[in-house]
């Protein structure tokens, strides 16, 4: 049984007992709670908090694993933990799985669920063991001039990479290499001459082809005199193919040898290609089923011509090279969704509907060539339940997510070398929709990773937040959609590359008028679509306004779509579309509806906020910029208010005290006012009659509003709420006496919840 649903049954079980004598029961550590209208979602409760935990030589020690385990029982409000691995160690053998099983069961005799990372990448000898020829490669494309008379000779270096799976483990290092084509031809200024390209490998002459290098000598002649040799020298590297036949069956087997831990879930995290820092297009990945799947898409198309192509240019071809780019991107990053997925219904038929699918599949977490060249920008099609991004995703990506996976809330990874930033961004968090997957101090000395987030009040701020958790049932409204160029964001031929909008996002976050930033694939996938009242859709979030962006290189579908939409949402773009998809001339200011004129980014920010604030649009808390782990981005300020698709507005505030700041405050909610005396946290939903549905707040003294009038005489964590059937349900936090009557005038079935007391030094 998955821990969310054990922590679910365990308070159905309680609440009678709890009724009749709460103030004697002891407190739950972590809870969740059934949540309304979430029909669409194999999880249908509440999300609890979640932290990291990452294993080092330690876990593996005998009872290596309780010291973290006793002490994120005591010292936070966890429920689950996405936990991965830093030792050389294989998942596949039989003693790490009877580590770990030893640790879930343990962990769940805490209240503490485990996400375990079985990832192939944590498997690779094992994979490559039974699968030897499925391994993946990489393509160093490098020249050399012919001479007139003796040979040319050239030396391709190695590469050897690595990443958080290879932490203090084997990298993703050459194992061989071949000679994969050469071609001789003449260039210039404008690119290759395509017409004098020759196929001069059977003149090669390999004196190496290993792990260290390729070196190859061409004999020349007078005949070669200007000419330029392009050498392809394919590596095999330490990981497997992406597109490998065996790889989703594989990772299926891993996940069933485990089918029999007590786990929560499983993680695969940043998946895609080997990441590089600084990705050169003369490096491109390769495999034979990575070809033959190219072939298959294009036929009479041969993927290692066309690399040369793709990373050259050649005179007169720039509409073949940008078709080329497009096709030869497109199915790496469907190919990586592809096996995210597969991973995604493995773990739910492995472990149950309910086991969570982990982590997140951003890398970089920002647009750049790096996230560009691994997955191809595909974080919207690696299919979750709970929308998941790490470090500094911008806003507008998560917000997204959340809409994608219908998911109420969305998590972030989030890890910094000082308390004091995930202080502020735990509430820039709240007021962006989200919540933080606390993951240890980074940088930190290793020997206190466990301990580095346990002192002081985060943990428990934490707490106050997730008291939202229990009337959240939907995500943040955003009234504006992004859709990016994804061909343009991924082809390196045109000036788009890796530039996803987020300029326009960052000028309508500014001022409080959030947006989510959608690729344009979604359009033909059929996930955005236009809803029943003509205005755009994107899960359970209808667009006021739209923006195209740099749709250089679309398919006519999206100026379909446009047309078809063209009236609810009001609809602007920016960026020239000239270029289709195949590489061929396009006129899209024909092809898009009247009003999509091409703009810039600067002015499509301008008009888009004046037509919102038009139509009576009211903006939510303004944002500032915000980063330490890449470029800084538009994320809320640490006090404000914000509003969910299922009408619960949220006030926030933590500025100056990470557990909250006083709220005395008088708001409107759908046309009625409620007033608030609370700290930290305060929200409120009401039905259509006006009447209080759901609130929750921190240090609760009063409330007003909706037909609930709330005096108590001491401040409490409280957050109360009806089920389907009208019925009163609640949770106090951190509160050990009686149920207050004016709270028992509502309902008798009060839940409690503990707050963890910090680590003392």
């Amino acid at each position: 049984m998955n821990i969310l649903t054990a922590i679910t049954i365990t308070a159905m079980l309680l609440a009678p007992v709890m009724a009749a004598e709460s103030e004697n029961v002891a407190p739950l550590r972590s809870l969740s709670v059934e949540l309304p209208n979430q029909e669409p979602n194999a999880v249908k409760t509440s999300w609890p908090g979640i932290g990291c935990w990452f294993w080092t030589a330690e876990e593996f020690k005998p009872d290596g694993y309780k010291r973290f385990l006793d002490l994120h029982a005591k010292h936070s409000g966890f429920g689950l933990l996405t936990t991965s691995i830093r030792h050389p160690v294989e998942v596949t053998d039989p003693v790490v799985h009877d580590q770990i099983k030893a640790a879930a069961a343990y962990a769940r005799e805490r209240e503490l669920g485990i996400v375990m990372d079985l990832d192939v990448r944590l498997a690779r000898q094992a994979f490559m063991d039974k699968h030897p020829g499925e391994m993946q490669e990489i393509v160093r494309l490098r020249e050399v001039a012919l001479q007139p008379d003796g040979p040319a000779l050239l030396t391709v270096g190695a590469i050897n990479l690595g990443d958080h799976y290879t932490f203090k483990a084997r990298g993703y290092d050459a194992l061989s290499a071949r000679l994969l084509r050469a071609y001789s031809y003449l260039t210039g200024p404008a690119g290759i001459d395509s017409t004098t390209i020759q196929d001069i490998t059977s003149r090669c002459q390999v004196s190496q082809a290993d792990a260290q290098g390729v070196r190859v000598a061409i004999p020349c002649t007078a005949e070669d005199r200007g000419r330029t040799a392009c050498v392809m020298a394919a590596f095999t590297l330490f990981t497997p193919d992406v597109f490998a036949p065996h790889l989703v069956g594989f990772e299926r087997s891993i996940l069933q040898q485990y089918a029999d831990v007590p786990l929560a879930g499983a993680c695969k995290d940043e998946w895609g290609f080997p990441g590089r820092a600084g990705p050169r297009t003369d490096d491109l990945y390769f495999s034979r089923a990575m070809a033959a799947a190219y072939s298959k898409r294009r036929p009479g198309h041969d993927l290692t011509r066309d690399l040369l192509l793709m990373w050259k240019g050649e005179r007169g071809r720039d509409g073949e090279r940008a078709a080329a780019i497009n096709h030869y991107m497109e199915m790496n990053w469907q190919r990586n969704g592809e096996v995210e997925t597969a991973f995604y219904h493995s773990i739910k038929e492995v472990f149950g509907r309910d086991a969570m699918s982990a982590t997140h599949p951003t890398w970089y977490s920002f647009f750049c060539p790096e996230e560009v060249f691994k997955n191809g920008l595909d974080w919207w099609v690696c299919r979750r339940d709970l929308a998941q991004t790490d470090e500094a995703t911008p806003f507008s990506v998560r917000t997204a997510l959340a809409k994608k996976w219908n998911s109420p809330l969305w998590y972030n990874m989030y890890y910094r070398d000082s308390v004091r930033c995930y202080e502020e961004d735990l509430w820039r968090h709240v007021l962006g929709g989200g919540r933080m997957n606390f993951h240890p101090l980074w940088p930190h000395p290793w020997e206190n990773l466990t301990t580095s987030l346990l002192s002081g009040k985060l943990l428990a701020a934490d707490c106050r937040v997730r008291l939202l958790n229990y009337i959240s049932t939907a995500p943040i409204d955003c009234p504006v959609a992004i859709v990016f160029g994804h061909p343009s964001a991924l082809n390196w031929a045109g000036d788009g590359l890796a530039d996803a909008g987020l300029a326009v996002a960052n000028g309508l976050w500014a001022q409080g008028f959030y947006a989510d930033l959608i690729p344009s694939s979604e359009i033909a996938a059929g996930n955005l679509m236009i809803a029943a009242d003509g205005s755009l859709q994107y899960g359970p979030q209808r667009y006021a306004a739209a923006v195209l962006y740099h749709p250089q290189y679309e398919r006519p579908v999206v100026a379909d779509f446009f047309r078809k939409a063209a009236g609810k949402t009001a609809l602007f773009r920016a960026g020239d579309w000239t270029i289709d998809f195949e590489g061929r001339a396009f006129d899209g200011t024909a092809a898009l509806p009247p009003a999509m004129q091409p703009i810039d980014a600067a002015a499509a920010v301008r008009q888009t906020i004046a037509h919102l604030m038009a139509a009576g649009s009211v903006p939510q808390t303004t944002c500032t910029m915000r980063g330490g782990q890449g470029p800084d981005s538009m994320m809320p300020l640490l006090r404000g208010e914000c509003r969910l698709l299922d009408g619960t507005v949220i006030l926030a505030s933590g500025q100056n005290d990470v557990r909250g700041d006083p709220i005395q405050k008088t708001i409107k909610v759908d046309g009625h006012d409620v007033t608030f005396d609370a700290v930290g946290v305060a929200a409120v939903r009401v039905d259509k009659d006006g009447k209080v549905e759901a609130l929750a707040a921190g240090a609760l003294k009063s409330f007003r509003g909706g037909g609930l009038t709330i005096e108590l005489p001491e401040r409490v964590d409280v957050a109360l709420w009806r089920d389907g059937s009208g019925r009163w349900h609640g949770v106090l936090q951190d509160f050990s006496g009686p149920v207050p009557a004016a709270l028992l005038a509502y309902t008798q079935d009060w839940l409690r919840l503990s707050v963890p007391r910090p680590l003392e030094p």
